[in-house]
């Protein structure tokens, strides 16, 4: 059984929704208005652009230029990354198990391959068999492209591949592609995953494993708990 994991980015690997929330609220006050924390995770798991276009239609914004307000807030993430990554826990430990253990990586990211770049300069040469970001033409996430798209240059079938995601919208995008999914959020989880978990600190390839067989083998979904909890919640696929 060939494996491979199809990792998100933003907010599965490292932690930088902080870091767009700041740089999208910096060009709303730019223009003094104030932006909500709603608003703001309204915009998890868009692209830059998608998420501009967001922006845009609520507060009503008809005189403004999309492209260039998200080469504003790029060029404020820009400044951010290039003081460091910051690594969420358990996400550089899983890379390197799953690298140990032989199975294929992708990254798969609605962040355009500029701000990639500086992760991928922290994670390694050879951290990555694929990388898929969200300016490389193809159709944004919740659609099936992106992880179709990751699947195909590792030759593989979605049949053979997990995805980790932490947002609804990619969730549903690895879903629809055909892949099983490991959805990694500490509260709010998506009815689409096989598996689970609070965190990538309590992951490890046998939870890879396991989201895989409950993929294709239609068992029960159970969820990754922590080791301080002593039973796993058990969903219906």
């Amino acid at each position: 059984m060939a494996v491979a994991v199809l990792f998100d980015l933003d907010g599965t690997l490292i932690d930088s929704e902080p870091i767009w929330g700041a740089a999208n609220a910096a060009l709303v006050r730019s223009r003094r208005r104030e932006v909500t924390d709603e608003l703001l995770r309204s915009l998890s798991g868009l692209d830059a652009t998608l998420a501009m276009h967001r922006i845009h239609r609520h507060f009503g914004w008809t005189g403004h230029d999309v492209a260039a307000d998200v080469a504003s807030v790029q060029r404020r993430v820009r400044r951010a990354y290039a003081r460091g990554v910051h690594w969420l826990p358990g996400a550089r430990e899983l890379l390197a198990e799953v690298r140990a253990a032989g199975l294929r990586t992708a990254l798969v990211t609605s962040t355009y391959r500029e701000l990639v770049g500086y992760v991928l300069a922290e994670a390694g040469p050879g951290a990555f068999d694929a990388v898929i970001c969200g300016d490389d033409g193809h159709r944004p996430k919740p659609h099936p492209a992106p992880y179709s798209a990751a699947v195909a240059a590792l030759r593989l079938r979605p049949a053979d591949c997990v995805a980790v995601e932490d947002s609804a919208l990619g969730v549903a995008s690895a879903h629809a592609a055909g892949c099983a999914v490991l959805n990694v959020a500490p509260i709010v989880r998506s009815d689409l995953a096989h598996r689970w978990a609070p965190s990538l600190a309590v992951v490890g390839v046998g939870e890879i494993r396991r989201a895989l067989g409950a993929r294709n083998g239609g068992r029960a979904r159970l969820d990754v708990v922590d080791a301080q909890h002593a039973t796993e919640v058990v969903h219906l696929v």
